[in-house]
């Protein structure tokens, strides 16, 4: 498996990912639309991956933001769910860490949603723990998301 940087081409593969982790359709997430993956992965500062198999099969993607000079967002971490349980997503968030210390970011924030509560585990297995901070880009008609830190300012990569 190898882990790439994702560029325009890649906006229907990224959603196709996102569409095929079995979101809670009341989630925000069952939302996004491909044009709103090309406004989030493309801004200034802003980028995400996508992990490929051997045969060139799309097995997971994440997007990340910067919000402001200290916190880098992880966001749209998906697994295609055959691929799941192969380090998949675990290879995918240490990439969004790696741009994190790489660009002095002290933090890394994510939010999960409250229709996904089940990830918590593999957040804290990576090191995230819960914050009472709000969540900025939480959309208004959906609960209010679990949110998440790990800092990273000198930490080493794993």
């Amino acid at each position: 498996m190898t882990v790439r940087p994702v560029n325009p081409e890649d906006i229907g593969t990224f959603h196709g990912l996102m569409m095929a982790a079995g979101m809670d359709p009341r989630s925000s997430w069952s939302r996004t639309t491909p044009a709103d993956l090309e406004r989030s992965l493309f801004l200034p500062g802003a980028g995400g991956f996508l992990a490929v198999g051997a045969g060139g099969e799309a097995l997971g993607c994440v997007g990340y933001r910067p919000d402001g000079e200290a916190t880098l967002t992880l966001n749209k971490l998906a697994t295609r769910p055959g691929a799941r349980g192969q380090g998949v997503g675990r290879l995918l968030v240490r990439e969004v860490e790696h741009v994190a210390r790489m660009g002095g970011y002290e933090r890394i924030l994510l939010a999960v949603s409250q229709y996904n509560l089940d990830v918590l585990p593999f957040y804290r297995r990576l090191g995230y723990v819960r914050c009472d901070e709000p969540y900025a880009h939480a959309h208004p008609a959906s609960p209010p998301p679990v949110v998440l830190v790990k800092e990273v300012r000198g930490e080493q990569t794993p």
